[in-house]
């Protein structure tokens, strides 16, 4: 006897694409990772775009600046508890277990990472892979995995929106962080492709934790139930 009084996190119809996904996120990581190691100035690529984009002026800084506040524990906090809110109240449980589990996951990850690779910025400052950029990309799959489940959409469509809202949201925090000068251009990769890779595996966890504990119940109850129709 089994049962999941609580949606997939992770709809099995997307769970062989995002692996995928996943895979080679976890590469270009590691990648760039040995690339840069120990730097502590920007490659041709860095200096490429920054060129572009680093030391924007009001209006455009003070955007730059909101951004950056959403990867700010205070900012980062607020969207963390205001969404797991909303998932407890859409009676989404999984949901907001990989709100909390899934973005801290990312967040350490780009953390371990800073103190592995050791490559620096201003001087001494750590920066592969953006911390920023990978809570604001993790959020944004979360988000989305959990509209994708609401939606019931299928894998072409589900697939399109969680690689969109991750697109989107990686490069608004990315720009952000190369804009105001925290951040190589390939510091902001690396953070992008760190929430790629850890979410779907982080999701596919919680599910899988989710089903064992829910059969383990409904295995408990109905043993309980033949022994007292005994």
């Amino acid at each position: 006897m089994t049962g999941r009084p609580a949606p997939a996190v992770l709809p099995p119809s997307l769970r062989a694409g995002l692996g995928l996904i996943a895979a080679l996120a976890a590469l270009m990581v590691g990648v760039l990772g040995i690339l840069y190691a120990g730097h502590s100035r920007p490659g041709m690529v860095d200096v490429w775009i920054q060129s572009a984009v680093d030391g924007v002026r009001p209006p455009w800084r003070h955007v730059a600046l909101a951004m950056d506040f959403m990867g700010e524990p205070a900012g980062a906090a607020t969207l963390v508890v205001a969404t797991v809110s909303g998932c407890l109240l859409l009676r989404r449980p999984r949901a907001a277990v990989l709100v909390v589990v899934g973005v801290g996951m990312a967040v350490g990850a780009a953390t371990l990472l800073k103190h592995l690779v050791g490559r620096t910025i201003h001087g001494g400052y750590l920066s592969y892979p953006s911390g920023h950029t990978a809570f604001l990309t993790a959020f944004a799959l979360v988000v989305a995995l959990l509209a994708t489940g609401r939606l019931g959409l299928v894998r072409t469509a589900g697939t399109l929106l969680v690689l969109a809202a991750a697109l989107v949201a990686g490069a608004a925090m990315g720009w952000a962080q190369v804009a105001l000068g925290a951040h190589y251009p390939t510091d902001v990769l690396g953070g992008w492709c760190t929430a790629l890779a850890v979410i779907p595996a982080t999701a596919w966890l919680v599910d899988r934790t989710a089903d064992r504990l829910t059969d383990r119940t409904a295995n408990r109850t109905a043993d309980a139930g033949r022994r007292v129709r005994r």
